[in-house]
């Protein structure tokens, strides 16, 4: 199946640090694809690299048959590529609901509204006026996503979703993450909670210091017993 996003030796910056070298990265419609590695490898440069907020030096990202490498970020929005941000990014002096109309695209039309977004979330109707700075992490998680998909993505970016949440929230996340597979949301995620992500993902791609060292399959993963002690300390 052709891709819906494509990047290819992406060499990423900050100042004179080089960040990412010569990164590749595949997601094909309907797929949930994982970026795992410890902190500090590069996964949430190849976020900012892919969503425009930290363009490569180098390399090419192709979105829904699209060059778009050095796209501002508000255009691969609007172009449909979704970022949950590993900061989550909640406007606190703002209402639940009033967070979730922001997260609206102008031009973008799709499965969800306000209505549909609170079917997938019952705690998020139940507390719809509460001003955004109130929330529990968890809960603040569950909004940014939530107001991520009032924009109707056609890829959804979730960094690190897990980070920081209790092992209940976490399950409700992992509930969270197979519904949108179900409906065939295209997911990349990238996550260092080993059994979330294989629970939820179809391919796993690992970084190590700005390198790709590992691409494949959850299933062909899971046999790789040295990838995981030398890369991923489990």
């Amino acid at each position: 199946m052709e891709s819906i996003l494509k990047a290819v030796g992406l060499n990423t910056f900050y100042d004179r640090s080089h960040i990412l070298f010569d990164v590749d990265i595949e997601v094909v419609p309907g797929e949930t694809v994982c970026l795992m590695g410890r902190n500090g490898v590069g996964k949430t440069t190849t976020f900012r690299s892919l969503i425009g907020l930290t363009p490569p030096k180098s390399g090419t990202i192709h979105f829904k048959g699209k060059a778009c490498t050095g796209l501002a970020s508000y255009r691969m929005a609007r172009m449909g590529l979704g970022f949950v941000p590993e900061d989550r990014r909640i406007l606190g002096p703002f209402t639940i609901r009033e967070n979730l109309e922001l997260g609206r695209i102008p031009g973008r039309r799709g499965r969800w509204n306000l209505d549909s977004v609170f079917a997938q979330f019952p705690i998020l109707a139940d507390m719809a006026e509460r001003m955004g700075g109130t929330l529990s992490g968890g809960e603040q998680q569950m909004l940014t996503i939530a107001r991520c998909l009032m924009g109707n993505p056609d890829v959804l970016m979730l960094d690190e979703p897990s980070e920081g949440l209790s092992p209940v929230i976490v399950s409700d996340l992992k509930r969270l993450v197979l519904d949108l597979k179900a409906a065939e949301t295209t997911i990349l995620l990238s996550e260092q909670n080993l059994k979330f992500a294989l629970a939820v993902s179809d391919r796993v791609v690992v970084l190590d210091k700005g390198h790709v060292v590992y691409t494949g399959s959850v299933q062909a993963f899971q046999k790789e017993d040295q990838v995981h002690k030398k890369y991923l300390a489990v």
